[in-house]
């Protein structure tokens, strides 16, 4: 192998780093735009309520609908995203596995694969927000 075939090479592995590198800031900004959307949405609901308590429970359902759908993409990116970095996170104790494994080294849960028929399923009403650094539970009225 010549001096020419290495310096292809490292040019190679240099322009496939930086590709990556513009992905993971690309997902990581699409993220953040959905998390500020469904925060706005949220807002939109309290002011609907609040101007109108006895509204049709329907009118909110599409607001609702509409975070269930952002909080997919967000989940889907995030897959994404841990796929560009080489790992999966463990669903169950939040760890950071090699994305080659199946199983979880640390607690042994399965570890979620975008082909699974239940992936895009959503955790019961809680999501986190990177850009407020909290999660909210729409179950109850604290905030973790």
């Amino acid at each position: 192998m010549g001096i020419l075939d290495k310096i292809s090479d490292v040019s190679r592995g240099a322009s496939d780093k930086a590709k990556n590198i513009s992905e993971a800031n690309n997902l990581k900004r699409k993220i953040l735009y959905e998390e500020e959307r469904i925060v706005e949405i949220f807002t939109d609901i309290g002011k609907k309520y609040y101007k109108n308590p006895n509204e049709d429970p329907a009118a909110l359902k599409e607001l609702c609908d509409d975070i269930d759908t952002r909080r997919r993409r967000i989940k889907k990116m995030k897959f994404e995203l841990n796929g560009i970095r080489g790992c999966k996170v463990c669903p169950k104790c939040n760890a950071e596995v090699n994305e080659r494994f199946q199983f979880c080294g640390r607690c042994g849960a399965r570890l979620p694969d975008i082909e699974d028929d239940d992936f895009m399923s959503l955790e019961p009403n809680d999501y986190y927000t990177e850009s407020s650094n909290q999660v909210f539970n729409a179950d109850s009225t604290q905030n973790f």
